[in-house]
């Protein structure tokens, strides 16, 4: 019959601190019933040998019935004995050795389970590991010690004292073992929940940060299409809200949000800057992209690029007040005898430079405060792809984009690694 129950799947246990004290119940109710199971069948042999056969039996029955009780609580619990049952285990243990001379003959008291009771005690020490109290730990084991020193009594002979020493050490070695494996795996278990815990927060905040990403242009779309304007330029308006519909319904679906129909790992850079640029035709703006025919980059860094292009020029639409925007593309000619270099797999060999200047009122880099669309979308978008960023910025002078392919002498460029912020020499002022 299968078990619906989730109780024995050991495998199947969480590695959390709830899955871990668990499986210290099932070690612990494991071993006290192992020894159980040990105990029996000398029980017979033990009663009938012993001084005061009720005695025995009693002592015995004490011992297995404890062990039963134990496995059980600790099984219903999923996790060790407490504070309280702990001590109680410990001192029927005691109690159980300073007995012992009482219903055992001296010739039994090794190397037999007729005499139970030196097993039955380690068993205790063995699942009592895991009792959070360090001094009630240490007192019960100097306890039990001092108590298998009673038991053995002064009818050891010589050739039995190294034995005795023996068990003794036993207890004490078996003691910091367990304690150690029990503090190490509850140790293990609380630094998987704290790294669950900050992956999850992680996952959580980057989440958040894809969104800010996706919805961002949507809105600032969504703004503009709210203030007066000529046809012509809500017309244009509402093919951009299309756009941006599209991605955020294919984000909100878990699919690709590129919203371009691209086949293959790469993309013409050419062409996507030229789409992005006809989408705002009203912002008076000239293109030179000669010098970067050929060049194709890989699809990830296209739908960034994208996106960061156009967040540039809806800021400029909202803020600049600008006259004119040039946009130029430059491919480095690396690639292939002067010209942009173009590799057999169609993506960018050489290094390219799409640079994006407004004359409109500019910004005091000094007092500017970073949004969503340049922290995110232009800056941390583009760096997290290997791209490099630098914006520039004066009062009455406009304001300069730039995004490279990869390093280059210019001031006021940001590297791949390390945040977005200080090393960005300007910002421009963001819709949002």
């Amino acid at each position: 019959m299968r078990i619906r129950s989730g109780l024995w799947r050991v495998a199947e246990l969480p590695t959390t601190k709830a899955g871990v004290e668990r499986a210290f119940s099932y070690f612990t109710a494991g071993v006290r019933l192992g020894t159980v199971a040990q105990m029996v069948p000398a029980v017979q042999l033990g009663a009938a040998r012993a001084p005061h056969e009720g005695a025995y039996l009693a002592c015995w029955g004490a011992a297995a019935l404890a062990s039963t009780v134990v496995s059980v609580v600790v099984l219903v619990r999923r996790r060790p004995l407490g504070t309280l049952a702990s001590a109680l285990d410990f001192a029927l243990a005691c109690a159980l050795l300073v007995l012992g001379p009482l219903v055992l003959a001296p010739w039994d008291r090794f190397g037999t389970w007729t005499a139970f009771q030196p097993g039955y005690a380690l068993c205790v020490i063995i699942t009592a590991g895991g009792v959070r109290g360090l001094g009630l730990w240490a007192a019960s084991l100097l306890a039990v010690s001092l108590s298998y020193v009673v038991y053995l009594g002064g009818d050891v002979g010589v050739d039995m004292a190294s034995t005795a020493v023996g068990n003794v050490l036993t207890y004490v070695v078996y003691a910091l073992v367990a304690r150690m494996f029990f503090g190490y795996t509850r140790r293990i278990a609380h630094d998987a929940d704290a790294s669950r815990a900050r992956a999850a927060e992680l996952a959580r905040r980057e989440e958040e940060r894809r969104a800010q990403v996706m919805m961002h242009n949507g809105v600032a779309v969504m703004r503009l299409l709210t203030e007066q304007g000529d046809d012509v330029s809500r017309a244009r308006l509402v093919g951009q809200a299309e756009v941006e519909l599209r991605r955020m319904r294919s984000y909100l679906r878990g699919g690709e949000v590129y919203a371009a129909d691209v086949a293959g790992p790469s993309v013409g850079l050419t062409a996507l800057v030229r789409r992005v640029c006809d989408r705002f035709a009203d912002l008076n703006v000239t293109a030179s992209l000669d010098l970067g025919a050929g060049l194709r980059i890989p699809t990830a860094q296209a739908e960034a690029l994208e996106r960061a292009f156009e967040s540039v020029l809806l800021n400029v639409r909202a803020h600049a007040r600008a006259h004119e925007v040039v946009v130029h593309l430059d491919g480095d000619g690396s690639g292939d005898g002067g010209g942009p270099g173009v590799a057999g797999n169609g993506a960018c060999s050489g290094g390219w430079t799409l640079t994006v200047h407004d004359d409109g009122v500019g910004f005091d880099p000094a007092s500017a405060t970073a949004g969503v669309g340049l922290r995110e979308v232009v800056v941390g978008e583009l760096r997290r792809r290997g791209l490099m960023v630098g914006i520039e910025s004066a009062v009455g002078e406009g304001t300069t984009v730039t995004v490279r392919s990869r390093p280059g002498p210019e001031a006021g460029t940001t590297g791949p690694a390390g945040p977005a912020g200080p090393t960005v020499r300007a910002a421009f002022a963001d819709a949002s």
